[in-house]
This record gives C-alpha cells, structure tokens and sequence, in this order.
C-alpha cells in the first residue's frame, strides 16, 4: 500500500512539474508578446494580460508542492547543527502534524463553497473583454493544498528523500 501511495505521489509530482512548467512558457510567452505589442506597436490585449496573469497564480500555488517535493522548502535551523541526527526526521514529523495538515487542510475545507459557486456560476473575466474561466484558476488552490498534504506525507514515507 505505501508503495502504491508513493507511486501515486510520484506521478502527481511529475504532473505538478508539467504544468509549473508550462504555466512558466506561457508566462514567459505572454509577457514577452506584451512588452512587444505595447512598445512595438503601441496596443495590446486585455486576454493576454489575464492570461499572463492567469500563468502567474497557476505557477505559484502548485510551486508550493514542487518546492515541498523536492526539499526547497524554507526551514530555520538554528539549533540543528547542535542536536543529534534524528533530529530533522522528528521535526518533519512535527511540521506535518502541526502544520502542513491542519493549514491546508483548513485551506482545502473552507475555499471548497467558494469554488463550488465559481463553477456553478462558470466564473469569467473580471474585466470587459478579459479571458474567461476564471472558476479553473481557482481550482488550483484546494488542488495545490490536497497535493501539499499528500507530498508532505510521500517526503515522510519515502526513503529516498530522508536526507533533503
């Protein structure tokens, strides 16, 4: 069984890395395509802008997984160089109990009404003229929490990456 988890977390993390990657062409491609519509021709696009925009909040929310994945993740060590070994493996532990669980946990549970409105209603474009679709892009946040659970738990389950 945990080697099926593991094997599921594996493949959702080369899916996060996909679309992170993707959401950074599009962003590098749109920003481009802006700079060089505004100041080479002097127009530009209120689709292109939500859509650089719309890359941005997709290649933030699911870094946070990616970052997690790979031991990216911000850690204040202050006292680590003095405690013995097992020292980092407890506070995995601890973090996941005590924080990464329960925020997005927390995260996932209170944005689920919010995000079952914006696909009822299919939420566009805030702007006249913008790039619909809103309501995808905030899937994205309970997706990124649910991949956040699930990737602090394979960091704890795995071997492999112990030592990050």
């Amino acid at each position: 069984m945990r080697h099926g988890f593991l094997r599921i977390c594996r493949w959702l993390d080369r899916l996060t890395t996909w679309i992170c990657a993707s959401a950074c062409a599009v962003l590098t491609g749109a920003v481009l395509a802006i700079v060089i519509l505004r100041f080479g021709f002097d127009s530009g696009f209120v689709k292109l802008q939500n859509l650089a925009g719309y890359s941005f909040a997709v290649l933030l929310i699911l870094s946070l997984p990616y970052c997690l994945r790979r031991g990216g993740h911000v850690r204040v060590e202050v006292l680590s160089e003095r405690l013995p070994a097992g020292y980092g493996r407890v506070a995995d532990w601890v973090a996941l109990a005590l924080f990464i669980v329960p925020v997005f946990g927390l995260l996932v549970w209170a944005w689920l009404p919010d995000l079952a409105y914006s696909w009822r209603i299919r939420e566009g474009a805030i702007e006249t003229g913008g790039l619909g679709g809103i309501f995808l892009i905030k899937s994205m946040l309970p997706l990124a929490g649910a991949l956040m659970i699930l990737q602090g738990l394979a960091v704890l389950l795995d071997p492999r990456l112990t030592d990050q």
